[in-house]
C-alpha cells in the first residue's frame, strides 16, 4: 500500500514489494496476488484494499502480507476490518514488524501502532489544512487554476490565460444578453473556441459552475464550506457583469431565448390597452396587431412604424451652428469635470470604508456567536461582491476626470447621427438604437407615436424650449 505521490514515483512501491517478497521467502509463503493501493490510507473506502478484504473473506487466500502497519492502519476503521479477519482465523503479516497477532501482547502492540499511525495522519491533515487556509488568507488559491487561468507554481497567484480568458469574458457577456439558455450557451461557447482541458465541449453543468464562480471577479469561494475570501489574482470579469449573470441564473431577470423575431417585437404597445402588439406576416408584409377585442385600432404595417421612428429621429440632427456651440460648451464643461469626479471618488471611498466597517461588525457578531456560520458566510459574500463593485467604480474614476463630459459628448454624437445610423444599421443594431433613444412607442388607430428618452427629448425640443423662454 502506498500514497498516490509515491505510486507515481514508483520507488516506494517497488521497495515495499521487495520487502514483502523477502518476508514471504523467509517464511515459506506463496504470493498469489499483488495489490498496490494508490489512494491515501487516510480515506475510508480504498478500492484495492476493499477488493482484497472481500477475496480474503471468500477464502481465495489464507492470509495477507502488508508492508507496515501504517500502510494499512492510517484510519482505524480499516484496522478494525483487519482485526475481524485476524479473529476469524485469517493470517495477517507485516513485513517490517515481527508481531504475533494471535497473542494478546502482539495484538496490543499492533493496536498501539495503529492508533499512533491514525493520530499521525490526523495531525498531518490538520497541518495541511492550516497551510491551505494560510494560502487562502494571503489571497492565493492553492488548487488547480479554473478554466481561463494558468498556474504559475506554489506561492504564486493564478494568471489569466491569454487564450481562454477573453473567451470566458465573452461567454459571460453572451449569457448576460439574455438571448441564451444554458443549453444554447454550451454551443455558443464552443463556437467561440472555448474548450475544457481535454479539448472538448464544456458541459452544461461545468458551464454553470463557471458562471457561478466568483473567482473570475477576484474572489475565492470554497465550495465545500461556502467561505469567501479576497484573492490577489487579476479578475477577468467585471463585478457588474458577474452580478447581472447571477440575477439571470437565479431567475431575477428573464432569459430572452433566441428565436426568429419581428423587427419591432415587444417594442410597440397599443395606445388603448397598453398591451404589446403581436407581429404577423400576410402577403409579404409585416403587421403588428392588438388582440384585445375591445380595442378599436387592430393593426399597423411595419413600414408605417419605420416612418414614425425616422420622423422622431429627424429633429435630433444638429446644424453647423449648433455643433459649434456644443463643442465650445463641452470644452468649458471639461474645466469643471475634475471637481465632479473628485466628489464621486470621495463618495466611493466613504462607501468602501462603510463596507469595511460592516465586515468587521459582521465578523465580531460571528465570533460572539450572534449569528451562525451559514448566515455569516452568506452576508460576507454579498459584502465582498459590493466591495468589488465599488473598487471597480473607483478604478474607473481614476484618471478619468472627463467622464461626465465624454458621456455628454457621446449622447450628442449619437443624437446627431441617430437618423442616418438607423437607416444604415442592420436589424439588431436598429432595435438597439430604438431601445436606447426612445422610451415609448404607441399605436392608436393606425397612428404611431414615438416618445424619445431623456435627454434625447430635450435635444429634439431645443427650438421649442428656446422660443418659449422669457
Amino acid at each position: 500500500m502506498s500514497t498516490a505521490k509515491q505510486g507515481e514515483k514508483g520507488v516506494s512501491l517497488q521497495e515495499q514489494r521487495d520487502a514483502i517478497s523477502h518476508f514471504a521467502d523467509r517464511n515459506g509463503l506463496k504470493v498469489i496476488e499483488w495489490y498496490e493501493e494508490r489512494e491515501t490510507a487516510a480515506k475510508r473506502g480504498r478500492p484495492k484494499f476493499t477488493e482484497m478484504l472481500k477475496r480474503l473473506k471468500k477464502g481465495d487466500a489464507n492470509g495477507v502480507v502488508i508492508h507496515k502497519i501504517d500502510r494499512s492502519a492510517r484510519n482505524l476503521r480499516d484496522w478494525a476490518d483487519l482485526g475481524e479477519m485476524i479473529d476469524s482465523g485469517i493470517d495477517v503479516y507485516f513485513a517490517n514488524e515481527s508481531l504475533d497477532l494471535h497473542s494478546r501482547g502482539g495484538r496490543l502492540s499492533a493496536d498501539i501502532q495503529a492508533v499512533i499511525a491514525a493520530d499521525y495522519i490526523r495531525n498531518l491533515k490538520e497541518e495541511v489544512r492550516k497551510g491551505f487556509y494560510g494560502r487562502i488568507k494571503q489571497g492565493l488559491y492553492p488548487l488547480p487554476a479554473p478554466i481561463g487561468y494558468l498556474d504559475r507554481g506554489k506561492g504564486q497567484p493564478k494568471v489569466p490565460d491569454p487564450t481562454k480568458a477573453p473567451l470566458i469574458r465573452q461567454t459571460f457577456e453572451l449569457y448576460s444578453s439574455r438571448r441564451y439558455s444554458l443549453v444554447e450557451l454550451v454551443d455558443a461557447a464552443f463556437a467561440l473556441g472555448l474548450r475544457n482541458k481535454h479539448g472538448r465541449k464544456i458541459t452544461r453543468s461545468a458551464l454553470s459552475d463557471i458562471l457561478n464562480n466568483p473567482f473570475y471577479i477576484g474572489l475565492i469561494r470554497l465550495r465545500r464550506t461556502g467561505e469567501t475570501f479576497t484573492g490577489i489574482h487579476e479578475p477577468i470579469v467585471k463585478p457588474r457583469l458577474f452580478k447581472r449573470v447571477q440575477e439571470i441564473l437565479r431567475g431575477k431577470t428573464v432569459v430572452k431565448l433566441t428565436r426568429p423575431e419581428f423587427q419591432f417585437r415587444r417594442l410597440l404597445k397599443c395606445g388603448h390597452c397598453k398591451y404589446s402588439l403581436v407581429g404577423e406576416r400576410h402577403k409579404g408584409h409585416t403587421y403588428y396587431r392588438c388582440y384585445v377585442s375591445t380595442c378599436p385600432g387592430k393593426c399597423v404595417r411595419e413600414e408605417k412604424v419605420v416612418e414614425a421612428i425616422d420622423r422622431s429621429f429627424t429633429p435630433l440632427t444638429l446644424d453647423d451652428a449648433e455643433k459649434t456651440y456644443w463643442r465650445q460648451r463641452l470644452q468649458a464643461m471639461r474645466l469643471d469635470a475634475t471637481k465632479h469626479v473628485v466628489d464621486q471618488q470621495q463618495s466611493v471611498k466613504l462607501s468602501l470604508a462603510a463596507i469595511s466597517d460592516r465586515l468587521n461588525r459582521l465578523t465580531d457578531a460571528y465570533l460572539d456567536s450572534g449569528i451562525d456560520r451559514s448566515t455569516f458566510e452568506s452576508r460576507k459574500g454579498i459584502l465582498l461582491l459590493e466591495k468589488k463593485q465599488l473598487e471597480e467604480r473607483e478604478h474607473e474614476l481614476q484618471g478619468n476626470a472627463e467622464q461626465t463630459v465624454e458621456t455628454l459628448t457621446r449622447i450628442f454624437e449619437l443624437a446627431n447621427t441617430a437618423q442616418l445610423s438607423y437607416q444604415l444599421a442592420n436589424p439588431v443594431r436598429k432595435r438597439e438604437l430604438v431601445e436606447e433613444i426612445t422610451s415609448n412607442r404607441f399605436v392608436t388607430a393606425k397612428n404611431v407615436v414615438v416618445e424619445l428618452r431623456n435627454p434625447f427629448n430635450l435635444i429634439a425640443n431645443r427650438h421649442i424650449e428656446h422660443c418659449s423662454g422669457p
